[in-house]
């Protein structure tokens, strides 16, 4: 495995001197004094208040790396907020023995995530009311997506142009330049190709 570099964040000295120490034990982590420099983030924070998921979330928006969140004061209401803030990992404070958090780090640095039991049912549940009562309702699926934007995007990935989609789709081709314009600008994506990636990162398409 590759060195991973960790960056450990804590409102108390002591906090980030005991994380540190775990991590400093195994050659494969490489800390670092700047989560700007992290392939992943160890955070630490009792309790996770307003103003910690704020925190946060600003962070993300700044250095878009995994979390570790490592705290005894969750409340599961607001366990879909941090992973919106790129949280994967979540280890009670006093289970965080060095192997537990060791672990935690290399799953998130490999893409994967932990999470106590409890906290996945309720992050389970959180998503399934968002996609019955906020996204549904709008047409959109977890992507983010209208099924007519998975439809255009899946023939755009074909290789077929505008023409080919409308007449594939019983379109006109204005509905079809106003359905990928409208989808490029709410979700933020440069071009088509942009979209197109994006779909299928998604698993839309």
């Amino acid at each position: 495995m590759d060195q991973v570099r960790v960056a450990v964040q804590a409102a108390d000295p002591i906090t980030v001197a005991g994380l540190t120490s775990y991590l400093k034990s195994r050659s494969e982590l490489i800390l670092v004094p700047s989560p700007a420099e992290a392939d992943v983030i160890v955070f630490a924070a009792d309790p996770v208040s307003a103003k910690v998921l704020a925190d946060l979330r600003q962070s993300a928006q700044e250095v878009p790396v995994p979390r570790v969140l490592v705290t005894n004061e969750l409340d599961p209401s607001n366990v879909l907020r941090v992973v919106e803030a790129r949280v994967v990992a979540v280890l009670p404070r006093t289970a965080a023995t060095g192997t537990r958090l060791i672990n935690s780090v290399i799953a998130a640095a490999k893409g994967g995530a932990v999470m106590p039991p409890d906290l996945l049912g309720e992050l389970l549940k959180q998503v399934d009311h968002l996609q019955r009562e906020v996204l549904t309702p709008k047409g959109l699926n977890a992507s983010g997506l209208t099924n007519r934007e998975a439809d255009v995007l899946r023939l755009m990935a074909g290789g077929l142009d505008t023409a080919e989609i409308a007449q594939k789709l019983c379109y006109s081709e204005r509905t079809v330049k106003n359905v990928i314009y409208g989808m490029t600008s709410r979700l933020n994506l440069r071009n088509r190709p942009h979209a197109v990636a994006f779909a299928m990162r998604a698993g839309a398409i």
